[in-house]
Order: structure tokens, then sequence, then C-alpha cells
């Protein structure tokens, strides 16, 4: 067995159960064949002297396996663990995943990680069974499959956007992986796949991402809705929409985007636009983050639904996700100008900073009436205070927290710890704990986060019952680690159903 955090008899028994829950979170290689597969695939199990178990497909490939043909490991959802674990290893796969890798190399990497390249190396191979540069190949063959499958695009394109420096390398990696030629992988996943490669515009790539059920992706969409920003962002149907799709524009490392996301039974429907086909694989990280599609909703909803008064709440609406963010700057400046005030009212202070110093998107990429770019850190710093109003000292700290992203002092990165995101946040003036933990849970993802000093938070756990005092609601909560940022989705929910938080407290209501 490779991987330390693998219990290979609790795999074994997963595995023989064929149970859905884990995929995407170990593989099985059978020695006798030479494959490897998720613990649903079902095929007959072979016995257990026969397989090991894997916690990366990467792991899988240097062991010399290749994907199974029939399951097809690579199209399952990511694993919760790189969102609910704060250690090295989790760090890393958030940011190859990103690609980190593919852009700027392991040297890279391991700088962001505080690590050498030697160390980085020696610590995932220990924890994963693969390397920096296995993983990025792996992730690279996992996006090559997406496209080949979701997307009419060309092999060549596919090859260049999935990351590989060259069509051999394509092909090679394709037919290790897989056991097949890129076109023969197109033909067969479509085959087991019939209701991918939908005809999408000209111009444009669609992908479906699998999610893992329950999945209230209608929630999200309705969250993002609530907040939109004209201009960036556009809900379907309306600000408060619960189906639907949802539009957003983004910076990427090459150049602008915009992506279309529209939820549906088990995955979510992924239109994008790109300037450079390179950042296709990241647009896609960031759709995966933005609606929390590798959270593991079966073990949330049941830790919550231990407790009897939040029970009927997880009933009423299982699978809930973090919606997450696509833009750190605009995520402070939410988080700042939101504090003690309304949704509406934070929105509408946010609106102003779009409306004076958003950047226009290109023409082929402004779409639903997203025509442009969320400005960046530099250009609020100089200009946003005279732009917004409020008191002194909340515009004082917008400036200071956009000069100190725009040189470097404070990095919004998804690969840093909670305590060091948070920590570098609150050293600015200004900023405390409830505005960097609430960017922290957008950016992050962080899983359990529980705003207590939050109005909405509180009035949604009077609206359940709950204690809704912060003390009280914090020793009531103690039990539900580490799903307290799901707990807290529910209260925001529940508040809003009710129509019961005020406009002006402590701190906002988001």
């Amino acid at each position: 067995m490779t991987g330390t955090a693998l219990d290979a008899d609790a795999c074994y028994r997963a595995s023989s159960g064929r149970d859905r829950r884990f995929d995407g979170q170990f593989v099985m290689a059978v020695r006798t064949t030479g494959i490897y597969c998720r613990p649903s695939c079902p095929a007959r199990t072979p016995k257990r002297p026969h397989v090991e178990f894997f916690t990366t497909s990467a792991a899988a490939h240097l062991a010399g396996y290749r994907a199974c043909k029939r399951c097809l490991p690579e199209a399952v959802p990511g694993s919760p663990e790189w969102n609910s674990r704060e250690d090295t290893s989790a760090r890393a796969m958030r940011l190859i995943a990103d690609g980190v890798v593919d852009r700027d190399g392991v040297s890279a990497l391991a700088a962001r990680l505080g690590y050498s390249t030697r160390q980085l190396t020696r610590l995932l191979t220990e924890e994963l069974g693969a390397g920096p540069l296995a993983l990025a190949r792996a992730q690279r063959a996992h996006n090559a499959r997406h496209l080949l499958v979701s997307t009419p695009m060309p092999a060549g394109d596919v090859a260049f956007a999935a990351g590989f420096a060259s069509i051999r390398q394509f092909n090679d990696t394709i037919a290790e992986v897989f056991g097949m030629t890129p076109t023969a992988l197109r033909a067969r996943a479509r085959r087991v796949e019939a209701d991918a490669g939908a005809a999408a515009a000209p111009g444009t790539v669609t992908v479906r991402l699998a999610a893992r059920e329950p999945f209230d992706g209608a929630g999200v969409i309705e969250w993002l809705g609530r907040r939109a920003l004209a201009g960036v962002e556009f809900a379907a149907g309306g600000a408060y929409t619960r189906d639907g799709a949802y539009t957003r524009s983004m910076r990427l490392a090459s150049g602008a985007a915009t992506m279309t996301i529209a939820p549906e039974p088990g995955a979510v429907r992924v239109t994008a636009r790109v300037e450079h086909l390179a950042d296709l694989p990241s647009l896609l990280t960031r759709a995966r983050r933005l609606v929390d599609l590798d959270a593991d909703p079966e073990a949330i909803d049941a830790a919550l639904a231990t407790h009897p008064l939040l029970a009927p709440a997880v009933a009423g609406r299982p699978g809930i996700r973090i919606p997450g963010a696509l833009d750190p700057v605009e995520m402070v400046a939410r988080a700042i100008l939101g504090q003690q005030v309304s949704v509406a009212a934070g929105r509408t202070a946010v609106q102003r900073i779009v409306t004076a110093l958003a950047v226009p998107l290109p023409q082929a990429l402004a779409h639903s009436g997203v025509t442009h770019l969320f400005p960046q850190a530099d250009v609020m710093a100089d200009q946003v205070y005279d732009l917004i109003g409020g008191p002194k000292a909340r515009r004082e700290a917008l400036v200071r927290a956009c000069a100190a992203i725009a040189s470097g002092q404070v990095r919004l990165d998804v690969g840093a710890t909670r305590e060091d995101f948070t920590s570098e946040l609150e050293a600015l003036r200004g900023v405390g704990p409830w505005t960097s933990h609430y960017v922290a849970l957008r950016v992050l993802g962080t899983t359990d986060i529980l705003l207590t000093g939050d109005s909405a938070v509180r009035a949604g756990a009077k609206a359940l019952g709950l204690p809704h005092d912060s003390r009280g609601l914090a020793e009531a909560a103690t039990t539900l680690a580490p799903w307290r940022s799901y707990l807290m989705m529910h209260l925001w929910s529940a508040a809003a159903s009710h129509a019961s938080a005020p406009s002006t407290t402590t701190p906002g209501d988001h």
C-alpha cells in the first residue's frame, strides 16, 4: 500500500461494497491486470491479496498501472481532503490543480510552500506516493480526459489546453495512463457518458464536471445571484433565482476569461470563453472551487444532522455547499465594505467601485451582460477612497488592504493555511477576525469557520432554536467540527428564510 493515510482493509471493504462515497478519495490497483479503478467500479472485486491502494492516481501511474476503461476513475470528483486538510500535501495539491507547476515549475511550488524542491518532492512522495512532477502530469491527464470527452476540440488543441508541452508528450501520457490513443479515449468515453459532448457556441468550450450528491447547486447560484455585481457577474433568471445559470468574468494567468456555470443533477456544466487555451485547466479548477464540487456531502450532512435542532434544516436542504470566490481582492473589498450592513447595502458599496474602475473585457468574451473585470488592487489603492461612502476608518482600511495586496505584503494564496491567511490580513489596521475569516471562508473554502459574531448567523441560530448568543452558539457547535462552515451556511439560509436578520448590527449580514 502506498500512502500513509490509507487503511488498506477499510479501502477494500469500501471497494467490495462499490461505495461511491469514496470515489476520488483513493484508487484500487489490481496486480493481476495492471489497472486501477475507482472504488465503485462495477467489475468483479478481485481477492484481497491481488490489490493495493493509492491515495492518488499519480502514484498508481508511477507503480505501472493504467486507468480502468470501464469505470474511468479520472471522471470522478476530486478528493475532499485537499479542501479540509491544511498540511503541506493538501496545500500542494490545491496549487497543482490550479496549474502552478505547469506555469512556474516545481521550484515555484516549493517556494510558495516554504520548502526546497528536494524537501517537497520527498514529502509528497512519502505522503501521496508521487512527487510534484508526477502529480502535475496526472492532473494534465485528468484535464485532457475532460476536454476530450466533453468538447469537440481538436486533439492538438486539447493537448496544449490541458498543459502538455507537445503533441508527442500528450499522446504518450494518454496512452500510458488510459491504455488508449486520445481518439479512442474520446470515442469510448462518450459511449459511456452519453450526455457528454453537448454542442457549444462558437468560441466557447463546454465541460461537464461531476459532483457528489446530494448537490445543492441551485443554492450556490441563489447565493451568488443575491450578491451579483452588474458588469462582472450575472445570474440568469434574476438576482434571487434558484435555477438557471451564473456567468462571471475573471483574470487568469495568461489573460481574461468568462464562464457560465449551470448546475444539473450530479454535476455542473461549465461553458468557458478564454483569451488563451492554456488558462482552461485553471478556469475549470476555479469553477470546482466556486461551487465546492469536491465536498463530501454525505459525511457533512450526517455529522450536522446529529444535532437534533439542526437535523430538519439538513433534511430540507441536503448537500449544501460553500460558495467560493474567483477574485480574492474582490472578496476583501466585499468583506470590509459589508461589515455592519445588509447584503444589499454591501453590494451597493462594492458596485460603486465596479462602475467607476472596472476594466472592459475583450469583446469576444463579453456575454450575458458580463462586460468588465473587477478592478485590480493597485488601481483600487489609488482611487477607491473617494468612490465609497461610509466611515472614514472603513475606507482607510480598504485602501490599506489593497495597497498591501498590490505590494505583495499580503498574499491571498489558495495554498496558504488558514492561520497564515488570516494573520496576514489581521496585521493590517482596520481588518479584524470577522473580515479575515469571511475572506478565508470564500477564498480557501475552509470547512470549519463559524462567525458567531455575525448578525445573520445569530438570527439563523435563533430561527432554528439554537443558542443565539456568541458564546452559547460556539459551545453548541463544538461537536460539529470540522464542518462548522456548512453549519454556518444553514444558519445564513435560515436567517434569509425567516427575514429576521438585522440590517445594521455587528458584523455584517453575508
